[in-house]
């Protein structure tokens, strides 16, 4: 069973209400008003609801069937349950937001994903992801978690060569207790 439908309630206790303003300050500027924008792996719908409250045009997924089912409730929105790799859009979004949800995609299936992502961007479109900072990937209580340093995904990035770099920042875990735990905050343009 999926570790976001077994642990549902827990996850979203600790993730609905944290306080996420200096992340969205990495994305939405860069965007135009009333943008439409895909929240990628939605989780519990909290960025989703922040972005329609904002007046942006809001599409979200997510591949837990329990997280599909809040993030509708919380939203509104008509979520899908989708996976990364059944990404089905076309130049539809001026912005998708993948926040602390690519880092699932195994490692190997990395690059079909982010072409994906490619696909469903406007020209000149903005992903914003975040993963953790490190340089080994592991797995915890099922769920696996592929990792980047700064330099690693400066190398991924270059190989990828679909996006450019707008910026990329580190971070702390915003979580309660996980302040130790480091991200980076990725901002990309399509090519």
């Amino acid at each position: 069973m999926n570790y976001y439908d077994k642990h549902a309630d827990t996850y979203i206790n600790s993730t609905v209400s944290v306080d996420m303003s200096s992340q969205y300050s990495l994305f939405l500027p860069y965007l135009p008003k009333g943008a439409s924008i895909l929240d990628a792996g939605c989780g519990s719908g909290r960025d989703s609801l922040h972005f329609l409250e904002q007046g942006y045009k809001v599409e979200a997924f997510d591949n837990s069937s329990a997280m599909v089912e809040h993030a509708r409730a919380l939203t509104g929105l008509a979520v899908r349950k989708l996976s990364f790799a059944e990404l089905d859009y076309d130049s539809t979004f001026d912005g998708i937001w993948a926040c602390a949800s690519l880092l699932h995609v195994p490692r190997v299936e990395l690059g079909f994903v982010f072409g994906l992502l490619h696909r469903a961007l406007k020209p000149q479109g903005l992903l914003y992801c975040s993963f953790k900072d490190r340089s080994e990937d592991f797995t915890n209580e099922g769920r696996l978690f592929t990792c980047f340093t700064e330099q690693g995904f400066q190398e991924f990035l270059t190989e990828l060569s679909l996006f450019g770099l707008v910026q990329l920042s580190h971070s702390a875990d915003v979580r309660q207790g996980r302040g130790n735990e480091r991200w980076l905050n990725i901002l990309l343009a399509r090519k």
